[in-house]
């Protein structure tokens, strides 16, 4: 393994969908109203985030102030932080317009909610279910950069840091062990909202990208961005394994996944 790089990078990490199984009775509702039949947890990867940070606030300053959108309700929203899910299509289109110049890279894992996985691996415990993916989406990036700067959104009132802690040291853990090496590096974790770190709005909208692309089969978002994407993980799709990481050489593609 090569020495790391002397320097810094910064890593911006959201999910899109939900670890949720079960209502308040136990039942499943995994793929009905209001319960993703997935959870993404996706990060994107820069050595520089301020241009990137500075474009993000120049173009929702162009957004809340031209006048073509000052009568959409979502314009309250879009003041606050981009956010792909709430903002009109004409938003979509200019923030994913702004993306593709932008100088990252992404990388997706992607969990499939499948309720045995779920009670057999994670004891029915989303935190756990949660974790796993952290774990897994760091494994093999933390060895490259002497310093690493990891910056989770916000969600809610809870503060989990020590377990997201936890779960990176875990991939770590697992990468020392697959390489016979020890990582050297450091990296420490942040919660932040997209209204205070508006790298976490393009993580935001690479989610939702690769989010429409598996629940509704549209990849039109994804290919304005896909130059950006250098692995995307479809974790239990095991019927397509080892086929199911896809990367520059085996490129993302709507269908070459098992239907959800």
């Amino acid at each position: 393994m090569k020495k790391p790089q002397s320097g810094s990078t910064w890593f911006f990490v959201d999910e899109s969908g939900d670890p949720t199984f079960y209502d308040r009775k136990g039942n499943l509702i995994v793929g009905q109203s209001g319960c993703s039949p997935i959870l993404v947890l996706g990060l994107i990867e820069t050595q520089n985030p301020e241009p990137m940070r500075q474009a993000i606030r120049d173009l929702q300053q162009e957004v809340i102030h031209g006048p073509y959108f000052q009568e959409f309700p979502s314009i309250k929203k879009t003041a606050i932080a981009f956010h792909a899910k709430d903002d009109v299509p004409e938003i979509r289109y200019l923030v994913f317009k702004s993306l593709a110049s932008l100088d990252f890279q992404a990388q997706f894992t992607v969990a499939r909610k499948i309720e045995r996985v779920f009670r057999n691996n994670f004891q029915a415990r989303e935190e756990a279910f949660y974790d796993h993916l952290v774990t897994h989406l760091f494994q093999n990036l933390l060895h490259r950069y002497t310093q690493n700067f990891i910056y989770f959104a916000k969600r809610g009132s809870r503060n989990r840091q020590a377990p997201l802690l936890r779960a990176i040291q875990r991939g770590i853990e697992r990468f020392e062990q697959k390489w016979s090496t020890m990582v050297t590096t450091t990296f420490s974790v942040q919660a932040q909202t997209p209204k205070g770190e508006p790298c976490l709005s393009v993580t935001d909208y690479m989610n939702w990208a690769v989010y429409r692309a598996f629940t509704t089969g549209e990849m039109r978002y994804y290919r304005v961005v896909e130059e950006k994407v250098s692995l995307l993980v479809d974790l239990y799709d095991t019927a397509k394994y080892p086929h199911n990481w896809y990367s520059r050489k085996n490129p993302f593609d709507i269908n070459k996944i098992t239907p959800l």
